[in-house]
């Protein structure tokens, strides 16, 4: 597995730990309407009715289009926001800071996403490795991002990067997670900017 981050770029300002800190559940949305709509708009593009989603990292809504899927997998570490979050068919708690292996099948998944939340990945390149294995060939990870977060938890790497450097960083973790072709959306729908990046599984 490729070395992203060194040591000096995982480093939190909060070293605590993390489940305690989501112990509290946010009904909250970390971005702006325009941004959530945008998002969505994204994923309409690359969901298609049918397809089992595993949304990363996910909170008490997951701004998933509103068509027919086969099956949702959510995952955080607050039990009451997975718990309302009605687009789930089931979820599961994991501290990916602590422990990078999905308890998820391989190829079991026809997209990924992660919104609002790869900033405070340690391990990123043995996350995305995983997001690649879950991943059906053709599947696509879908990575958002704006300029918000908890800042004592972000890692060092991104809190002192621009926001272009920020989405080259998730390229990275992309490249170190073993995904083929990658694209990058940035738009400004409202007062938060709009940062995704798309990794593809290559077809067999």
């Amino acid at each position: 597995m490729p070395r992203v981050l060194s040591d000096v770029d995982r480093r939190k300002i909060d070293t605590g730990d993390d489940k305690q800190f989501y112990e509290s559940p946010r009904f909250v949305t970390h971005a702006d309407d325009a941004f959530t709509s945008r998002l969505t708009t994204v994923y309409e593009s690359e969901i298609t009715p049918g397809d089992r989603v595993f949304d990363a990292m996910s909170s008490w809504v997951s701004f998933l289009p509103d068509i027919p899927l086969e099956y949702v997998v959510g995952h955080g570490l607050n039990e009451a926001e997975l718990e309302a979050n009605d687009r789930l068919d089931e979820y599961f708690l994991q501290d990916f800071n602590s422990n990078q292996t999905l308890p998820l099948e391989e190829n079991s998944f026809d997209v990924v996403c992660c919104a609002l939340a790869v900033q405070y990945l340690q391990y990123p390149g043995d996350v995305f490795s995983e997001f690649g294995r879950v991943l059906r060939s053709d599947g696509a990870a879908i990575v958002s991002f704006t300029n918000r977060m908890f800042s004592t938890k972000a890692i060092r790497a991104w809190r002192t990067r621009s926001m272009d450097e920020r989405a080259a960083l998730v390229e990275e973790y992309f490249t170190a997670g073993g995904f083929g072709a990658r694209d990058r959306i940035v738009d400004q729908p409202g007062t938060d900017p709009f940062y995704t990046v798309v990794g593809r599984q290559p077809p067999e």
